[in-house]
């Protein structure tokens, strides 16, 4: 990403023996933690039964924040480690429209906990009348996210889509103040995904038009693969063990990739530029590719995000696998990462942020 450098970070090991992990398999996984990180860990363990920390994911849309924040969650410490999604959390209140009783309570808090320059009835209306094309204020989201840092209890929080506009960094200075977090630190967490990765993520995305089960036909295939003769293109299946297996299809304006939200990803480089000059917090960077010409010396073959190449041979349709190769945003060749090298990454930086 222009503007701020990225360090690669190198999760191979010299002396590992040519041990291999099968990164899709949470036993597997747990493995693969333990010996590429497992000393940072056990420090993690042992800093979150006395201590929290508050933790902003910043990253352009489909960047992965939600996925590295549950598989750190997973690996570390489920019990002590949230997740916290502001669009779920927005959703979530969603439901008071439909019960008198919670909406009642709902307008009590808001009263009792917004303070911004809108009246509180303003504020009410607008939420409970909200259009999902028109972002809520910012004074509105910091009292949703008072009552579910109270729900949820001291536990460590990563943030997933707070601060999303520019004039709300300034916020996140006093959120620790205001959930209660006083003694313990925060950290904003960076991360850079090219642009064509998420193109491809969107573009290639499939869901089961029965079960909304969701894949990819170039990242995450089903077992069943059919081609089309008609449309000389594969397909897949859908084979959730609830569903009756309906064809996939691809979800309504998929199929134009990033361009429906450039200015969305536009916005979200200028918030991180932004807060990539903020004094006073500590900042972790995550990247999700590896240029190809450095890939062998900073990461092992099975840490590359594989890419599934499909072909008929006597009559029957071939899946085969290779490294996902894509063009940063600077031209250079690269190859996407799998979570969890990511995921490394994010328990080392996170452990030298907090001091331990």
């Amino acid at each position: 990403m222009k503007g701020i450098d990225f360090p690669i970070f190198k999760t191979k090991m010299s002396g590992a023996g040519g041990k291999k992990f099968d990164l899709t398999d949470s036993a597997e996984r747990r493995k693969y933690f333990e010996l590429k990180a497992g000393k940072e860990i056990k420090k993690l363990r042992e800093y979150l039964k006395k201590k929290t920390f508050v933790a902003y994911l910043l990253g352009k849309k489909n960047s992965g924040k939600g996925t590295y924040a549950k598989m750190l969650q997973e690996i570390v410490d489920p019990k002590h480690i949230e997740h916290v999604s502001i669009g779920d959390m927005v959703r979530k209140f969603d439901e008071v429209k439909k019960d008198k009783k919670k909406k009642k309570e709902f307008v009590s808090f808001i009263e009792n906990n917004y303070r911004g320059y809108s009246s509180p009835k303003d504020i009410i209306d607008a939420f409970l009348g909200r259009s999902t094309k028109n972002l809520l204020p910012s004074e509105l989201i910091l009292a949703l996210m008072k009552k579910e840092m109270a729900e949820k209890g001291r536990k460590a929080i990563f943030i997933d889509g707070f601060p999303r506009e520019l004039d709300q960094i300034s916020y996140t200075l006093f959120l620790r103040d205001l959930i209660d977090y006083r003694n313990d630190p925060d950290v904003f967490i960076l991360i850079d995904v090219p642009e064509k990765v998420i193109d491809e993520r969107i573009k290639y995305r499939l869901i089961c038009p029965l079960c909304q089960t969701s894949r990819s036909s170039k990242l995450l295939p089903t077992k069943n693969v059919y081609y089309d003769e008609k449309t000389k293109s594969f397909g897949l299946i859908c084979d959730n063990a609830g569903c009756k297996g309906a064809k996939m299809v691809t979800k309504e304006g998929d199929q134009y990739g990033t361009a429906p939200i450039k200015d969305r990803l536009v916005k979200d480089e200028d918030l991180m530029r932004k807060v990539n000059g903020l004094h006073g917090v500590p900042k972790i960077f995550l990247r999700n590719a590896v240029p190809v010409a450095k890939a062998k010396q900073k990461v092992d073959g099975y840490e590359l995000t594989p890419e599934y190449v499909y072909e008929v041979k006597n009559g029957k349709v071939v899946v085969t696998e290779k490294p996902w190769q894509v063009t940063d945003d600077e031209g250079n060749p690269s190859f996407s990462l799998m979570p969890p090298p990511v995921v490394v990454s994010l328990i080392k930086q996170l452990v030298k942020a907090l001091g331990l």
